[in-house]
């Protein structure tokens, strides 16, 4: 009996790890939940007009070990223009409204159209990244590492619920998404539920008319260590909880030997 029982706790565990890997679900995050250790870049790294910036590590104060390169593009393989975006994005500049999945092993399309640093009188804290045309085209980013928790101010935005950032993992499946709540400069930000490093890349497009159009700024990003999220475990936590298992099923291996001893 004591075997059934520590068996099927094991599965309990082991199915509730297992869930989280096969559906790694989205929480919405703010600036808050990043710590100092966290990766941040502001775009007044690079002079005005760079197109598509890419970043190592030492660019933005990152461990030169475990901090990821960060490139941008307008979209990942596998993706294109919707032809159809009164349907796909009413009301949306057909610009920045995209179909289509990025491909497994996501990666930036080269033929996309570029993104570009730029400055945004509507921006406290300008220069930002835009992607083509100004201020109406999609914005990708990708990491060499795998990411926690991502985010940046968006904006300006002049209607609820135009933009959306989106997050892939590496194989190309979205995680979620998360729109803005309100008009103007909005930190828009996410992080996996289950604690884990998935996030490949983050896509800005438009999922409704915005008048206005979108740009990004101040770009965060970590893993476990550089983001604190309520309510979501980290992997150590998920490590002891299985080793408390372990204790247990070492003790009642235990027992029946010292009754024979008795």
């Amino acid at each position: 009996m004591r075997r059934i029982l520590f068996a099927a706790s094991i599965a309990i565990v082991a199915g509730a790890m297992g869930a989280g890997a096969a559906s790694a679900q989205i929480t919405r995050v703010s600036s808050g939940n990043f710590n100092a250790s966290a990766g941040v870049i502001t775009f007044s790294e690079y002079a005005g007009g760079t197109e598509n910036p890419s970043y190592a590590p030492a660019q933005y104060g990152g461990d030169p070990v475990s901090a990821p390169n960060v490139t941008f593009g307008g979209w990942f393989v596998g993706q294109s223009l919707s032809a159809n975006p009164g349907v796909d994005c009413p009301g949306a500049a057909a610009s920045a409204c995209l179909s289509g999945n990025p491909s497994a092993g996501l990666a930036l399309d080269g033929n996309a159209p570029a993104t570009f640093i730029t400055s945004d009188g509507s921006n406290p804290t300008s220069p930002v990244l835009s992607g083509s045309p100004q201020f109406d085209g999609p914005i990708s980013v990708l990491f060499s590492v795998d990411q926690l928790a991502v985010g940046f101010d968006g904006g300006f935005f002049n209607a609820v619920g135009s933009t959306g950032i989106r997050a892939f993992d590496r194989q190309g499946n979205i995680l979620g998404t998360v729109a803005n709540l309100q008009e103007g400069i909005e930190f828009l930000g996410l992080a996996t539920t289950d604690g884990l490093a998935r996030i490949a890349g983050v896509q800005l497009t438009l999922v409704g008319s915005e008048p206005a159009g979108f740009a990004i700024d101040n770009l965060r990003f970590g893993v476990a260590g550089q983001v604190v999220i309520p309510g979501v475990p980290e992997p150590a936590t998920w490590a002891m909880f299985i080793g408390g298992f372990g204790l247990i099923g070492a003790a009642m291996r235990r027992r029946p030997a010292l009754a024979q001893l008795a």
